[in-house]
């Protein structure tokens, strides 16, 4: 049985076989043949000039025909006409000027202003507990400790527990100002 060296190296040079007949392959189909001297009969290629000029056309060294006294010659002038590529189209009207914008301020508001928004509850949902037989949510404000409540329970002397789900829990303003529900957060 061959070690893995030996592997490598036949692997190798399979490789190098491989790579030098496909580059003979491919130069070998893009290259013209070139007759050899002593094959009889073989023209040789034409040259470009060759392909390019019609046979019996004049020779290699004669100039174009050029006229120069007709390009010295007056042109004749054009003719001013009213000539209109759109005449189907009626004839614009002149733009009006444009006045100064009028700016309007809004009417000043009547009546007291509206009250402030209702600030958001500071507390995270971190987790659920159960306890005789009730759920106990519970709480983190960022600052302490962990903050526990049921149902009903009033946190922080600012805040009522309405309800508590699997996966969030529903708290008021004891003013009654507003409702929010926090997501279970886990942190």
């Amino acid at each position: 049985m061959a070690t893995e060296r030996q592997k490598q190296i036949w692997l190798g040079a399979l490789l190098v076989v491989l790579a030098v007949v496909l580059y003979r392959a491919f130069t070998a189909a893009n290259v013209v043949p070139i007759p050899s001297a002593g094959s009889a009969g073989a023209a040789p290629p034409p040259s470009a000039a060759a392909r390019r000029a019609p046979q019996g056309a004049r020779g290699a060294n004669e100039a174009p025909d050029v006229h120069l006294d007709a390009l010295e010659a007056e042109r004749p002038k054009p003719v001013s006409s009213e000539r209109d590529l759109f005449r189907f189209k009626p004839k614009a009207p002149p733009p009006v000027p444009k006045a100064a914008p009028v700016i309007v301020a809004p009417p000043a508001p009547t009546g007291p202003p509206p009250p402030p928004p209702v600030p958001p509850i500071p507390y995270k949902f971190i987790g659920l507990a159960e306890g005789q037989g009730k759920r106990i949510a519970v709480l983190s404000d960022g600052r302490g400790g962990p903050v526990y409540g049921r149902e009903g329970d009033i946190i922080e002397g600012r805040y009522r527990i309405l309800r508590i789900g699997v996966e969030s829990i529903e708290m008021e303003h004891i003013d009654g100002r507003g409702r929010q529900t926090i997501r279970l957060s886990g942190s």
